[in-house]
């Protein structure tokens, strides 16, 4: 007997019995083929556009597992795909017919309250780290879905409300556990093999197999000011101009963004307002209160809102907030760009982009990004967009298959309208599956050195179900 499972070329290829029995008995976790136990567990990931089938799944429990897996798929010449969160929008945790490498069983989070340190396991979420983070006055800068796997988000960037105030998520990297592609676990740090460092800060994962995160953190107030000011979408056009003039002046403690949608059935607004467009101002101050509300005087004076919900929180408690709308088991499929600033021009392209949204859940946000974000080189990292800007993403939301082509067409036209005002880069987290062409211009000038870092640790390109970067040997790559 054996299991088909495809090779690198992507041509299926038998497995044996005896290889497959090796695996098993060689990892604490699970090995699990179609029909068996944690097989439909593991390659059910959250947008459910995605559902493909595996030759076979590996469900890690620790750094052993994750390494025979990688030597399984290497001496077999098979394609693999890496699992954590399961969250990527593009899909890249689950290849038809790959060996799925699935770490989402590695959920350990482990605070160090002297240090100001947390060891994270690559298979935990956002809300895990809250929890654990949260419960020592701490935190670390992450995303705003507490459901999102801290692995993916790391590895590609990790922005969020402390962005401006703290950087991104990986400027937060510390140190970190790297399986690469000969099966041999590797320490990355500013003092150990620091070109892996350096790739794994935004470069995704091209380079290996991250088995524990150790992360800097902060202290975190046991209060914050939170919440959303809702106006109607037929205000955007000045409320976009307003925003323009009022963002750049905020202070570092204080992040807000901009979400234009139609409403859904929150009990703050009025009941005939659910389902209509509107524009959310979405707020979170993290410093001093007397200091936010003079930060936020201004924005919230603007016009008329049908209602401001902006109060006490816990931020904790803030980075679930958006999770009812952020749910898995829905069709999701992004466009985003980078702006430097929001002209006039753009303005008017977003102001009317609601007119012909296809479903309840398509939004457009905007965030703001910059400050502490903003004074790393852009060269320090792998991560290259470091000036203050602004992250738009055209995310498109939808229950029923047969929406997809009315849903990816409407963020399209979107993305293409308001590319002329793009700074030409984009947030590598937020692209689709589809856009591999834009992935060489993400990285810009650090992409010769992801390359030939690329070329060392995984030069046969072993680890390419991802937003690739192909291995060019250092002496061709100086050509």
């Amino acid at each position: 007997m054996t299991v088909q499972i495809r090779s690198l070329e992507s041509i299926p290829v038998a497995v044996s019995e005896d290889a497959v029995g090796a695996l098993r008995a060689g990892v604490r976790g699970t090995v699990a083929l179609s029909g068996e136990a944690g097989y439909e567990e593991a390659r059910t990931v959250w947008n459910a556009m995605v559902d493909r089938k595996p030759g076979l799944v590996v469900r890690a429990l620790g750094a052993a597992d994750v390494c025979a897996a990688v030597n399984f798929a290497r001496e077999n010449g098979l394609l693999i795909s890496i699992r954590s969160g399961g969250h990527q929008i593009a899909g890249h945790s689950v290849a038809e017919g790959a060996v799925l490498l699935d770490l989402s069983l590695m959920k350990s989070v482990r605070v160090d309250t002297a240090a100001k340190t947390a060891w994270v396991e690559p298979g935990a979420t956002l809300g895990d780290v809250d929890q654990e983070t949260a419960a020592n006055g701490l935190v670390l800068p992450m995303g705003i879905n507490s459901t999102t796997g801290i692995a993916g988000l790391t590895l590609g960037g990790g922005f969020g409300w402390l962005t401006r105030k703290y950087g991104m998520t990986l400027d937060n990297l510390k140190s970190a556990d790297v399986v690469t592609a000969n099966g041999k676990r590797l320490r990355a740090s500013e003092t150990e093999n620091s070109d892996l460092f350096w790739a794994i800060r935004g470069g995704g994962g091209n380079f290996g197999v991250v088995t524990g995160f150790e992360f800097a953190l902060h202290p975190m107030r046991s209060e914050i000011l939170a919440g959303l000011i809702v106006h109607p979408f037929a205000e955007a056009a000045r409320l976009y101009r307003a925003y323009r003039k009022i963002a750049p002046s905020l202070p570092e403690e204080t992040a807000v963004w901009t979400v234009c949608r139609k409403a859904p059935p929150l009990p703050f607004l009025p009941e005939e307002w659910h389902g209509r467009e509107v524009f959310v101002f979405a707020v979170c101050h993290t410093g001093d209160p007397a200091a936010a509300e003079k930060a936020l005087a201004e924005l919230r004076a603007l016009g008329k809102p049908l209602a401001d919900v902006v109060g006490p929180s816990t931020f904790a408690g803030w980075q679930t907030a958006f999770d009812p709308l952020l749910a898995p088991g829905m069709r999701n499929y992004w466009k985003s760009h980078d702006f430097a600033d929001i002209p006039d021009d753009l303005i008017a392209v977003l102001s009317t982009a609601l007119d012909d949204s296809p479903a309840p859940d398509c939004e457009i946000f905007i965030a703001q990004v910059g400050g502490a974000m903003a004074r790393v080189a852009p060269d320090a990292t792998a991560y290259p967009q470091r000036a203050a800007h602004y992250i738009m993403n055209v995310h498109t939301r939808w229950a029923e298959k047969a929406g997809d082509d009315a849903c990816r067409a409407w963020a399209r036209k979107v993305f293409e309208r308001t590319a002329p005002f793009s700074m030409g880069t984009a947030y590598i987290n937020f692209m689709p599956e589809d856009e591999a062409d834009r992935v060489n211009g993400v990285y810009g000038g650090n992409l010769k050195r992801l390359q030939e870092v690329k070329a060392k640790y995984d030069p046969g390109n072993l680890f390419r179900v991802n937003h690739n970067v192909r291995p060019v040997k250092a002496m061709m790559a100086a050509q």
